[in-house]
């Protein structure tokens, strides 16, 4: 449950996830200069592990997709925030375009949401999210970066 809920960030009552992505920068201020394929394959491991936390978590607070779990928030942030500009004002904007399509959830986030049950349909909407997020951020800075050339 300490994973699940991340750190228990997720046991916040007023806005778990946005809490849970919070807390996910720290991890990943520690992660990003990992070599790339290095801070993948953790990310990797790491969702596999959350696909089972989650499914777990899931079980023992009997709620589907539960408010305080947020492993989910921590992939999502991560994968956000890959190969992202070493610039603070990067890593805002990218929590809060996370953020934005984590509680938007264009499709296929929403499909996920609504049709995957378990742990798997916990992750994957973040997932989605996440590379939502990664994208936008990323031609955004660049959009920014030319502006400012």
């Amino acid at each position: 449950m300490f994973l699940a809920t991340g750190f228990h960030s997720g046991n916040i009552p007023k806005c778990p996830g946005t809490w849970g992505s919070l807390v996910a920068l720290l991890p990943w201020f520690f992660m990003r200069h990992l070599p790339l394929p290095s801070y993948l394959g953790l990310v990797a491991v790491i969702f596999v592990s959350g696909c089972l936390l989650a499914g777990s978590a899931e079980k023992i607070l009997d709620q589907a997709d539960a408010g305080p779990i947020v492993i989910d928030e921590f992939v999502g942030i991560f994968i956000t925030l890959i190969a992202v500009p070493q610039h603070p004002a990067a890593w805002i904007l990218g929590f809060l375009l996370f953020r934005l399509f984590d509680i938007v959830k264009p499709f296929p986030c929403s499909w996920f949401d609504q049709h995957i049950h378990g742990g798997f349909g916990i992750m994957m909407d973040d997932v989605v999210a996440g590379f939502y997020a990664l994208l936008s951020l990323q031609i955004l800075w660049m959009i920014g970066s030319r502006i400012n050339a």
